[in-house]
């Protein structure tokens, strides 16, 4: 909460002295075209006071623009800070936990005495913790690649949809041991997407990932994609969980961008996920959405994708 309010302290500051700059200005301008008006009521040279009050008026208008445009780019850049250092923070977090535990994994695997099961319990706990990493540095050297990624970028061929989320699905359901219930897929065996495969795959292994973070045990999460028109395909991953506020709907697709609430800081994170999401997506030519109806009432994560990509269209 005291971060909460540094931050709307120092993002008000540049606000307000921009609006009262802004104000002062526009005060100025009333003024100066008030008394310009009068001058031109009186002069002989009508012409050439209606053109410098024009001259005038541009001129302050320009300043007030430039102003407004200033702020706005203030504003933007403090936000950006702001979610920088929650992104540290997130950071800092992702790679003490594993390695702490690596630490005490290792110091107890040195004991001696340490029986076959134990010792084995410490190798699947190491395993995890490794794999936890990986996933969480896959996420960010993904997000910074697609900062400079251009378009058209993709190692396109046919894509068999259900065999990709089979696979995905498993993946979670081992990272989380998660019974095969908990995560459902309901995907048509026959629907092939010409696409970039390594790239659907990080999308649809975050969204089935997020699903089951943001939901209680036992989760209850399951993945449908079917052909929605000649030439496109829906997938949605379908939640019980949390729920997103509709005000957060859009933003959770932002980089950095994490929910102010409790329940969502329980659960690590670093507003990466869904960014990578919708890069990717925007990259194959496609579109992903969240549906929500509010907190408690699961989410819907919807992408639309072309069943064969543009670029081989052509």
């Amino acid at each position: 909460m005291a971060r909460r309010r540094r931050f709307r302290s120092s993002l008000s500051i540049p606000i307000t002295l921009g609006a009262i700059t802004v104000l002062l200005s526009m005060a100025l301008l009333v003024g100066w075209s008030f008394l310009l008006g009068q001058k031109i009521t009186r002069s002989a040279d009508v012409a050439g006071d209606v053109w410098l009050l024009v001259l005038g008026a541009l001129s302050f208008v320009l300043i007030i623009v430039v102003l407004v445009l200033f702020v706005i780019s203030l504003a933007r850049g403090i936000i950006e800070v702001r979610k920088q250092d929650t992104f540290i923070d997130s950071v800092t977090h992702e790679l003490k936990s594993p390695l702490a535990s690596l630490q005490l994994c290792l110091e107890t695997l040195g004991r001696e005495g340490l029986e076959d099961e134990a010792r084995e319990k410490l190798r699947h706990m190491m395993l995890e913790d490794v794999d936890r990493l990986r996933a969480f540095i896959d996420d960010v050297l993904e997000a910074n690649r697609l900062s400079y990624a251009r378009q058209g970028m993709m190692n396109l061929s046919d894509v068999s949809l259900h065999q990709l989320t089979e696979q995905c699905a498993e993946v979670v359901r081992a990272r989380h041991r998660l019974d095969p219930e908990e995560v459902q897929i309901d995907v048509d065996p026959a629907l092939i997407v010409t696409t970039d495969r390594a790239a659907l795959e990080i999308v649809v292994k975050n969204l089935i990932d997020n699903a089951v973070k943001y939901s209680a045990r036992p989760a209850h999460v399951r993945v449908v994609a079917r052909r929605d028109s000649e030439k496109k395909m829906a997938l949605e991953v379908r939640d019980g969980g949390i729920g997103i506020d509709r005000k957060n709907l859009k933003r959770v697709f932002h980089r950095f961008y994490r929910v102010e609430e409790q329940e969502v800081r329980e659960r690590r994170g670093t507003g990466l996920g869904l960014f990578v999401v919708w890069a990717l997506v925007k990259q194959l030519g496609g579109d992903v959405r969240a549906f929500s109806e509010g907190r408690g009432q699961g989410t819907t994560m919807r992408v639309e994708l072309p069943l064969a990509h543009a670029v081989n269209a052509s």
